[in-house]
């Protein structure tokens, strides 16, 4: 019972490491994000992100379908603002407002910083050009990528359908290509 509860509490808590983690650090939205990373030299990161249940994350909240399994699990609030659905379908909720940027919008679902962290110390290009400063100023690149995707995509949420995280990666990975010699 005591492991149990250590691993529940382990994976209610691993989506907000990277929050606890960068003190300072403001979260500037997809918005901010994009100016960079759309083109195809970069990766195209815009176009997966966009193509992709992430970026659609906050929109299934709205549903009747998602209404009806938070009224199923005994939330009395629509699934769009129950924290039990909004802590993995969005980034940002329920944060003060002051780590939130004035393009941030939770609307945009599960976005860049959901994954990469608050962006506001990395965001510049001179910083980006430099991954090592990067990742020193907070930008997160996940070794483990599979511990940080279960802390969503795990039993508890109702909707959980088992599925292999390097599978479903190569499906969403956005990496900046390497330049040909």
């Amino acid at each position: 019972m005591r492991h149990s509860f250590y691993c529940l509490f382990t994976i209610l808590l691993l989506p907000f490491a990277s929050i606890l983690c960068q003190s300072g650090n403001t979260y500037i939205g997809a918005e901010a994000c994009i100016m960079c990373h759309k083109s195809e030299k970069q990766g195209s990161q815009l176009s997966i992100w966009k193509n992709s249940a992430h970026a659609k994350a906050f929109e299934t909240l709205k549903t009747d379908t998602a209404n009806q399994i938070a009224k199923e699990k005994g939330f009395k609030e629509p699934a769009a603002e129950t924290w039990e659905c909004l802590k993995c379908h969005v980034t940002g909720y329920n944060l003060d407002a002051t780590l939130l940027g004035e393009k941030f919008k939770i609307e945009d679902g599960v976005q860049c910083e959901t994954c990469h962290g608050a962006g506001s110390a990395y965001k510049d290009m001179k910083v980006m050009k430099d991954k090592n400063l990067a990742i020193e100023k907070g930008l997160i690149v996940h070794e483990k990528l599979e511990e940080f995707c279960v802390s969503c995509h795990n039993n508890e949420s109702p909707t959980f359908v088992e599925m292999d995280i390097k599978e479903a990666w190569d499906k969403i990975k956005h990496n900046i290509p390497e330049e040909k010699k």
